[in-house]
């Protein structure tokens, strides 16, 4: 196993296959006091799956209107000491043909309150995917420092 697999297998094992909170980074449509563009960050439950991570929102949402007007993106898993910069992609309404299987794995994984928080009658209502294109485990008390190359699959 190289060391992107071993990077690979790591995430999964680490904060795959169930949610988790993380910090999602867009730029903001409107810009800073000095004319400058500015970030924008939230806390989002999403879940990870090979090399992406997926959430259910609303395409009227501030964040979804940042990605449609620059999909570049970072996240943050502060517990986990993982960074990443991404590609925000809204692949539309949770009960379109092509994200019925994902949408059964969102209501899945988000069983515990899907319903309460979304409302899958709404067109609106859109899967949010994040795929990674550079991450970084960075544990200082561990002494681990890994960057991940998502696009290129290679880790060093």
């Amino acid at each position: 196993m190289n060391r992107y697999e071993e990077a690979m297998k790591e995430l999964d094992e680490k904060i795959g296959r169930k949610d988790g909170l993380i910090s999602l980074s867009t730029i903001a449509l409107d810009k800073g006091v000095d004319g400058r563009c500015r970030p924008a960050a939230r806390i989002v439950d999403a879940f990870y799956q090979d090399g992406a991570f997926y959430t259910v929102t609303n395409a009227a949402s501030a964040k979804m209107r940042q990605i449609e007007q620059n999909p570049e993106v970072a996240v943050c898993i502060v517990v986990e000491n993982f960074t990443a910069d991404g590609i925000g992609e809204n692949l539309g309404w949770v009960c379109k043909e092509s994200n019925l299987e994902m949408r059964a794995r969102l209501r899945e994984i988000f069983a515990a309150w899907y319903d309460e928080a979304n409302n899958d009658d709404d067109p609106n209502t859109c899967i949010l995917r994040v795929r990674l294109t550079k991450g970084l485990w960075n544990d200082a008390h561990k002494g681990i420092r890994h960057h991940i190359d998502f696009i290129g699959k290679t880790a060093d």
